[in-house]
């Protein structure tokens, strides 16, 4: 099955948005609410982004590691430290 990101978001059931947001998050809630969508011009990218229905406890806390926008390419997993 190809990943969730490069299928057409209108063929994809919310579970499976909610599966692959709780196994990329480890969080035990479901998300608020997902963005996918395609950009097309220069560039070209497909992405989801989730808002997560409660801000974490620790947001504010310096020490803690940030869970960044994390890059693929063609598939192959970049970088999540894409400052």
């Amino acid at each position: 099955q190809k990943p969730i990101w490069t299928r057409n978001p209108d063929e994809i059931p919310k579970e499976d948005y909610a599966a692959f947001y709780k196994a990329l998050t480890n969080d035990w809630e479901d998300h608020l609410s997902c963005k996918h969508f395609n950009v097309e011009g220069q560039l070209e990218f497909r992405s989801i982004l989730f808002v997560p229905r409660r801000a974490p406890f620790d947001m504010f806390e310096k020490k803690k590691k940030q869970n960044n926008i994390k890059l693929y390419v063609r598939r192959v997993f970049i970088s999540d430290n894409c400052d």
